[in-house]
């Protein structure tokens, strides 16, 4: 079964540190609800057992929001 993938893991951050940073941040606050929405697209996907093409790209777009974040992050450090 599918199950939404742990950003808070991949970035090395606690979730509580994570959501003080986006309470100060607009564009940090729009990139994780972006991330939410392609994740839950991903797991969608997934579960309906979508060709692999399609999850694939799902995925793409997730990585490249999560890059973004990562980036806003190390600036908002």
């Amino acid at each position: 079964m599918p199950v939404p993938h742990d950003l808070y893991q991949d970035l090395k951050r606690s979730k509580e540190e994570v959501q003080q940073k986006r309470t100060k941040d607009p564009l940090l606050d729009s990139l994780l609800n972006k991330y939410s929405q392609a994740d839950a697209e991903v797991v969608k996907a997934e579960e309906a057992k979508s060709n692999d093409d399609m999850v694939r790209k799902l995925k793409e777009a997730r990585l490249l929001v999560k890059d973004k974040i990562v980036k806003q992050l190390g600036s908002s450090s």
